[in-house]
């Protein structure tokens, strides 16, 4: 094994997760390595994901990009959370915030509370007592007031981006360039392997330039053009739970001031989003193909559009799942090369970025531990699989039997691992975190009684307040909740005083 440091990094492939890469590692690592990044303009990006969730402002931050800068440049907007449209039932409606809900009372969380309030017909819908859950709807948003006490609701209000992927891209090589990342301009023509070891040496462009590397980052995408048609890795497929395999989706004109909000709207056969930007709306209906034709997606796509369209809807095909090794040898796979969750819960960014964050927490020397190759192996594999647990939970949720395909998704089975979560909510409303899963306690709680799963019970220590004091309690949280968005600015006005495109 050799205590040589890692001193050329290759990326294959750019886009959204290409550039982040090379940005973070230019950051990061400075004049340690040398990096380089190969792409082509010939080939596309997907560029399905235009939401966000709040942990890329922690990225922005580590770069040094502030919001101003990052939305100015990517014709962003800001977002509170997820609006979820006829889920549970047809004619539902809740919103998946990102902050707080309620407050802590000694060991209990505010839901146990909201649980018995709202037996006893006491307490309004669990929404009301979140300021993202209840500024959302109303078009409001602001960041942390700085001068709020820390007990206010102003005081911590967490938030995420609708941005325009390629923007963001185009910013990233800008700022990764200026820090010394080389690009090279052209298609991968062979991939070169050392015949014993199989560790990847080096990328032949059809140019003929051979670029050599010690650590190889593999951003090409569904193929997984090192991953898996060089290294053979191999795929865990997820569709027997999560059916979804294509989306079509199409831009649209914008239609009013931008909500601070993320729309999921279940149809038929899946479901369309809508991501508001500063110039436009981006849409799409994902879908699983055995219950719906490309055609009949589009058609239902385009009839439901809030502005007139900016194009043809084009037709992406996924597998959803993950790769059985993300750190193979020599070839991490960061993005779609390392698998694919669809974007209900906008976690596919969020995947890069964290697998860049492992990467730089277990970063080699050019011998290649395997005890950090499995480390982070692992790591990856547990964050996938809880996140694919969360995205099941909406779609088995569900009292919906209008079409074969929710009848399905209905009485599918599912991961114990999440069966027992379902189980130990429906029992008395408990929740407890797996180590470091990506969705805490809040998450699972707004969407669980979002979709109906409303629990037989709650902890008894709730039965210490008395009834009058509960009351108290929740129409005291429900108003100053509501007084905290009354003194918010409209999102749009927010965006004009502090980053609109072209100000």
């Amino acid at each position: 094994m050799s205590d040589r440091h890692i001193q050329n990094i290759v990326i294959v492939g750019g886009g959204t997760a290409g550039w982040m890469a090379a940005a973070a590692f230019a950051k990061v690592l400075g004049s340690q390595v040398s990096v380089r990044l190969v792409e082509s303009e010939a080939i596309g990006t997907v560029g399905v994901g235009e939401a966000t969730v709040p942990h890329l402002k922690l990225f922005n931050d580590l770069l040094g990009v502030g919001d101003v800068e990052f939305v100015r440049n990517t014709s962003g907007t800001f977002k509170l959370g997820i609006q979820f449209n006829d889920w549970g039932r047809l004619g539902d409606s809740y919103i998946h915030g990102f902050g707080s809900l309620g407050h802590k009372v000694g060991l209990l969380p505010f839901h146990q509370y909201w649980i018995k309030a709202r037996q006893k017909g006491i307490a309004a819908d669990l929404g009301a007592y979140a300021i993202h859950t209840a500024a959302a709807p109303r078009g409001k948003f602001m960041t942390s007031a700085q001068d709020a006490p820390a007990h206010s609701p102003l005081a911590d209000i967490p938030y995420a981006y609708h941005f325009d992927a390629g923007s963001y891209a185009r910013f990233l090589r800008g700022y990764a360039e200026k820090r010394g990342v080389q690009r090279t301009e052209g298609r991968v023509a062979e991939v070169r392997q050392h015949p014993e070891s199989g560790f990847v040496e080096s990328v032949v462009l059809e140019s003929g330039e051979t670029i050599a590397g010690d650590l190889f980052i593999d951003c090409s995408g569904f193929r997984g053009l090192l991953i898996e048609q060089a290294l053979k890795t191999g795929y865990i497929d997820y569709t027997h739970w999560l059916p979804c395999d294509r989306a079509v989706a199409v831009g649209c004109e914008s239609a009013g001031d931008p909500p601070p909000f993320t729309r999921a709207t279940a149809r038929k056969a899946g479901w369309q989003w809508r991501i508001p930007l500063q110039h436009r709306i981006g849409n799409g209906y994902v879908y699983a193909s055995p219950h719906l034709s490309d055609d009949e997606a589009a058609a239902t796509l385009l009839a439901h559009l809030d502005g007139k369209p900016l194009g043809d809807p084009r037709v992406l095909r996924f597998v959803t799942g993950m790769r059985r090794k993300f750190w193979n040898k020599n070839v991490v796979a960061l993005g779609l090369s390392s698998g694919f969750m669809e974007p209900l819960e906008s976690t596919s960014i969020f995947l890069i970025q964290s697998g860049i964050a492992r990467l730089l927490n277990l970063f080699p020397r050019a011998g290649f531990s395997p005890v950090l190759v499995d480390e982070y192996n692992a790591q990856a594999q547990f964050e996938f699989e809880r996140i694919r647990d969360f995205l099941i939970l909406h779609y088995k949720l569900t009292e919906r039997d209008d079409s074969a395909f929710w009848n399905d998704c209905r009485t599918m089975s599912i991961p114990d691992t999440l069966r027992e979560k379902i189980e130990l909510f429906r029992d008395s409303g408990r929740f407890f975190r797996t180590a470091e899963e990506m969705f805490a306690e809040v998450s699972w709680v707004q969407v669980m009684i979002g979709q109906g799963l409303m629990p037989r019970s709650y902890h008894p220590l709730v039965d210490q307040l008395p009834e009058a004091d509960l009351r108290q309690f929740m129409d005291g949280a429900a108003k100053v909740i509501d007084s905290c968005v009354d003194l918010m600015p409209p999102h749009q006005a927010f965006i004009d005083r502090h980053c609109a495109v072209g100000a």
